[in-house]
């Protein structure tokens, strides 16, 4: 199967701005894109790749005064394969780990994994070790959240995601990541695209999605607590301790940004003939689910009685 996917980004600075990006596809992946465009800038300025110390590709740039517009699309060839799912996945003891994988046990950023030691083992202590356990973190962090774009402060950690009960797909991941290393397995925070594809669509506007992966046996196994079900199409671009390591846009100086429109849908050949699915409707504008303005309004009338 082929899968489209792309971004249009726009960024408004006074003065010329430094800006690092992850928003490239993982070189694991890069072997199957089928045709592309990108990634262009408007106006025109270098664009530069380096590898971060978690091997990711990140793009370097100046952003003009004025501003830019960034914009990809492409055309990647897919398995159809949902997740791979191995039940008998053990999980690696500690002293066993490659060393590579020490660093996803330890705290990060958003995942204060010295908060939750305790309680991360009164639920899943007697669980066996492995994808058993993991399974029951995801249950666990799947239940424990409402999803919402009306609820989503870009520095809310695992623990305030834990407590105020509400988030995006970054929180789900940060919450189980957490979880997973008070359990002394090596988890880490995955971003990139994934569409609707084999499920029902989503209302919520098109976004990057965030995930993430646990070491169990001898490979990383893909995991994802907000849909908690194995899904298909996913391409990733990066993959770090937490969602500051990775962070999809970063600047160095003031910026406003302009335009942020992702998109992620099946294609029926890789020629990019057609143009791409337009989004309906940008993330910059406010966007609210049913399920989450209930849970306000119950959140407030328990705090009046």
């Amino acid at each position: 199967m082929f899968i489209r996917f792309g971004y249009e980004i726009g960024i408004s600075c006074d003065q010329p701005t430094p800006m690092m990006t992850y928003l490239s596809v993982d070189r694991g992946r890069r072997c199957d894109i089928i045709s592309e465009r990108g990634p262009i800038s408007d106006p025109a300025v270098r664009i530069g790749e380096v590898t971060d110390p978690h091997g990711n590709v990140c793009m370097r740039m100046v952003v003009p005064a004025g501003g830019l517009h960034l914009s990809y699309d492409a055309v990647v060839a897919d398995s159809g394969r949902p997740d791979a799912v191995n039940l008998e996945a053990k999980a690696v003891p500690v002293e066993k780990l490659p060393s590579v994988c020490l660093p996803y046990l330890s705290a990060s950023r958003y995942c204060e994994t010295d908060r939750f030691a305790e309680l991360a083992w009164r639920l899943f202590g007697d669980i066996e070790p492995g994808w058993s356990r993991v399974k029951a973190i995801c249950d666990y962090v799947h239940e424990r959240l409402i999803f919402s774009y009306g609820y989503a402060p870009a520095l809310r950690t695992a623990m305030e995601a834990h407590e105020e009960r509400a988030g995006v797909c970054r929180d789900y991941a940060h919450l189980a990541v957490t979880l997973c290393r008070c359990m002394n397995m090596p988890a880490r925070y995955v971003n990139g695209y994934m569409g609707d594809i084999g499920v029902t669509g989503d209302p919520a506007p098109m976004d990057f999605n965030a995930w993430f992966e646990v070491y169990l046996q001898d490979r990383w196994y893909t995991f994802d607590a907000r849909h908690n079900i194995p899904r298909i199409g996913r391409i990733a671009v990066a993959r770090g301790r937490d969602a500051a390591d990775i962070p999809l846009i970063q600047t160095f100086g003031k910026h406003e940004l302009t335009t942020f429109k992702v998109w992620t849908h099946m294609e029926e050949t890789g020629a990019m003939t057609k143009p791409h699915s337009q989004p309906d409707v940008s993330l910059l504008s406010p966007w609210f689910s049913e399920q989450w303005s209930r849970h306000v309004r119950e959140r407030e009338h328990g705090r009046e009685h």
